[in-house]
């Protein structure tokens, strides 16, 4: 198991950008509803278990948790699907390096965000609210927990917490891309995706699963979740296209 050099993995990231601007829309909307289940399963994951510690040990229960969450990108990655945040890295490179136009990257985006929205709500209302596993006891506690302290964050908080999420979400994808053994990619998405969470940053796609959860359970309402989608969406984009694409395509766009 090794990893590529940093140039090589600029040249990885430039070549999925390109590439997934490429999938014609359907496609686009299917492995982007794929993308958010498995986001939306891996929040699922976190609250069940997460949900179980004991109050005094509710921060230790938080981090536990956290280590089960990756499962959703390490499912997009390698069993394949299309995320938002991965793509608000990945197809910024092609951008930057010339490969793709703007209204190619403003569509993608776009279908990507619709897909990711529905197999998110698909997981809340299927699993959390008609199964009922974010509905009933310590699950529906953590639930309203976590999505009053998402929703109440000022704009300007929600934006800087997107911000973070993204620079490490973004990390994980250019590490995923930084090597072809499945078992490297899994190394590389865990760690940063696991930091994110146990730090409390915020996830859009996570946030399409998450406050709908609490909407089918009559705890938040949907003009919560788009105070909450609109910071989180442009925090996620700085951090992921500027953070990480951007500063990498300073150093790197030039040499290929």
């Amino acid at each position: 198991m090794g990893f590529m050099k940093q140039e090589q993995i600029w040249e990885r990231t430039v070549e999925a950008g390109v590439k997934k601007v490429q999938f014609g829309y359907r496609k686009q909307l299917v492995l982007g509803f794929l993308g958010g289940a498995y986001i939306a399963l891996g929040f699922l994951l976190y609250i069940r278990v997460s949900s179980v510690f004991p109050d005094p040990w509710n921060d230790v229960g938080s981090i536990v948790g956290a280590a089960f969450f990756p499962l959703g990108l390490i499912l997009t990655i390698i069993a394949g699907g299309e995320l938002l945040t991965g793509n608000m890295m990945a197809v910024p490179a092609a951008f930057f390096s010339g490969k793709i136009k703007f209204h190619q990257l403003v569509n993608n985006w776009a279908v990507i965000t619709v897909g990711n929205f529905l197999g998110a709500v698909f997981i809340a209302y299927v699993f959390g609210h008609q199964v009922g596993l974010t509905e009933h006891g310590v699950y529906l506690t953590k639930l309203v927990k976590l999505v009053h302290a998402k929703t109440a964050e000022p704009f300007s908080t929600a934006i800087l917490s997107g911000i973070g999420c993204n620079m490490l979400v973004g990390l994980a994808v250019w590490l995923a891309y930084g090597t072809d053994d499945d078992a490297g990619k899994i190394m590389g998405i865990w760690f940063p995706t696991m930091a994110f969470v146990a730090i409390g940053f915020q996830h859009v796609v996570a946030n399409m699963f998450v406050i709908p959860a609490a909407i089918f359970a009559n705890q938040a309402t949907w003009i919560d979740f788009m105070g909450n989608l609109v910071p989180v969406y442009m925090g996620n984009l700085i951090g992921g296209a500027l953070f990480v694409s951007g500063v990498y395509a300073l150093v790197y766009r030039h040499s290929n």
